[in-house]
């Protein structure tokens, strides 16, 4: 098969489209046929040698993937060769074919074909988990999203409304801000023009977010805690802004905050199968039922993923960028 690679860590010019060793599916494992994988912010920093994947997984970046099942491992039950599916990696999905944990596999909902699932299991178990699962986001509550036109972001604005939560989001052009508004935010912030923290005060009538989801770290943290509400909760997710940053701990306990900080790529395979599990019984229908859609902003040849990364990188995008494998 052939997959991208990264023979040396650098700039978009080190992935590289190559033959490789078909994969083998072992145990608990299935063989899928990758008909389309995802770029993911995760993708950039394995190209530039920051993150590794994690003992055990696939060399080759793609941290999602839809396909089709050719084989099944020992001990694998409740799939079959020839099922449409989509699904959440480790790494590998930047390939023509990628073995899988049959937990973390997740069928190609009604209402969208094969492709457009690609689009899905990053995005969903990573909102679902942070904001339902550890924040627990609740009806009526305000949901301030950073990063509101990203994959992330465009998942988190409808899975808010969706649960009845007023959403708030941050963004850097009025073309961004427009495509969150379609999806349904209530506040639309420029961060370039406005300061968030006195936008959500004036919209929230000084109450504050409930639930911040937020992609930037430490450029953001002292910001994020004073937008906070009382009982509010920080889920942090990226650091886009940096790694260190200095925390008011003073502020955080006059409003009975929690912070909490999570990646999903090297969590135990019993708890990312645990989150699959969640977002199967809680977005699935959500997604067949058309209230929740993957948002797509374009579709390149896999083999050209290094034109994909520069997309990404220049921010230059709405929603999700999808590689496509060849037949």
């Amino acid at each position: 098969m052939y997959a991208i690679t990264i023979p040396e860590p650098g700039g978009p010019e080190a992935l590289v489209w190559d033959e490789v060793p078909d994969p083998e599916p072992g145990e608990g494992e299935v063989l899928v046929e990758v008909v389309a994988g995802a770029v993911n912010r995760a993708d950039i920093l394995q190209r530039q040698g920051f993150y590794n994947p994690p003992p055990g997984a696939s060399p080759y970046p793609g941290l999602e993937c839809s396909g089709r099942i050719t084989a099944l491992g020992p001990g694998v039950t409740g799939w079959a060769v020839g099922d449409e599916v989509c699904a959440l990696l480790s790494g590998g999905g930047y390939a023509q074919k990628v073995a899988v944990p049959a937990g973390q596999l997740l069928p190609v909902p009604e209402g969208l074909d094969v492709r457009q699932a690609a689009a899905l299991p990053e995005v969903t178990c990573t909102v679902w988990s942070n904001v339902f699962m550890i924040a627990h986001l609740r009806p009526g509550e305000t949901l301030l999203v950073h990063g509101g036109s990203s994959g992330i972001g465009t998942m988190a604005i409808q899975l808010g409304k969706a649960v009845g939560a007023r959403v708030a989001v941050t963004a850097g052009t009025r073309e961004k801000l427009e495509r969150c508004a379609e999806l349904g935010a209530d506040v639309l912030i420029n961060y370039r023009e406005q300061d968030f923290v006195a936008e959500v005060e004036k919209a929230t009538d000084g109450a504050g977010a409930d639930v911040i989801l937020d992609n930037m770290g430490a450029k953001y943290l002292d910001r994020n805690v004073r937008a906070l509400a009382v009982n509010g909760r920080l889920a942090i997710i990226g650091m886009q802004g940096g790694v260190k940053g200095e925390l008011n701990i003073g502020a955080l306990l006059t409003k009975r905050a929690a912070l909490s900080a999570t990646s999903l790529r090297a969590r135990p395979l019993a708890e990312k199968a645990a989150i699959v599990a969640a977002v199967r019984e809680h977005v699935w229908p959500l997604v067949a039922g058309g209230h929740v859609r993957p948002v797509i902003d374009r579709e390149l040849p896999m083999s050209d993923a290094a034109a994909a990364h520069r997309v990404v990188e220049d921010s230059g995008h709405i929603g999700k960028v999808l590689l496509i494998a060849p037949a």
